[in-house]
């Protein structure tokens, strides 16, 4: 009889321990109550927080998705900057801030760390993006055709006076439709009256 052996992974939720949920509760509380009106931060769930470092309109600015696993904070977060608003950013200047954001979450694992983070990498803003220069990823193409072809005209739209106008409206509804049957024949009549006759 052969024994066929199988590597299988079985991972078993590990329940979270009550001082670790008693961290990140406090930790979420000081966030929102550090934050509140700050357009810089957005919290996307519980456990997911994003936070654009820089102005809006800076060429410089980057924003920070942060997300906490299961056992954070004795686990570092999940940090990417993946989003649209950094596709301007190159991948080495990515790996760049995310290194450096490391580098503070090993200094800081087992505690409250996202305030120490987002402060970090604001005020490491300028020296991170120092050798930012913008990706360009996209491409115009134009053929001549469309540069040798005249511009069409706008068709003016007909002026009406106020008669005219008034005139329309008392013909139509709400809608400006005609009313049903406006164009029917009356058979009855044009029966009744008949043709010439030819004499």
């Amino acid at each position: 009889m052969a024994c066929i052996l199988t590597r299988h992974v079985i991972r078993q939720r590990v329940p979270v321990p009550a001082n670790t949920q008693q961290l990140r509760t406090m930790e979420l509380e000081a966030l929102r109550s550090i934050y509140e009106g700050d357009e810089c931060f957005k919290e996307v769930s519980p456990v997911s927080f994003q936070f654009r470092i820089g102005e809006h309109d800076d060429s410089k600015a980057f924003i920070l998705d942060i997300s906490w696993p299961e056992m954070y904070p004795e686990m570092a977060p999940e940090i990417s900057l993946d989003g649209f608003f950094n596709k301007k950013i190159s991948s080495e200047t990515k790996q760049l801030i995310i290194s450096g954001l490391e580098e503070q979450v090993e200094a800081n694992l087992g505690t409250a760390m996202m305030y120490t983070l987002f402060e970090w990498a604001k005020d490491n803003q300028e020296a991170l993006m120092e050798n930012h220069q913008a990706v360009v990823t996209a491409v115009t193409l134009t053929s001549n055709s469309d540069l040798n072809a005249p511009a069409k005209k706008k068709e003016k739209k007909e002026q009406l006076t106020k008669s005219q106008k008034r005139k329309i409206t008392c013909r139509t509804d709400n809608k400006g439709e005609l009313p049903r049957g406006w164009d029917w024949v009356d058979v009855i009549k044009l029966s009744r009256t008949g043709g010439k006759e030819e004499d």
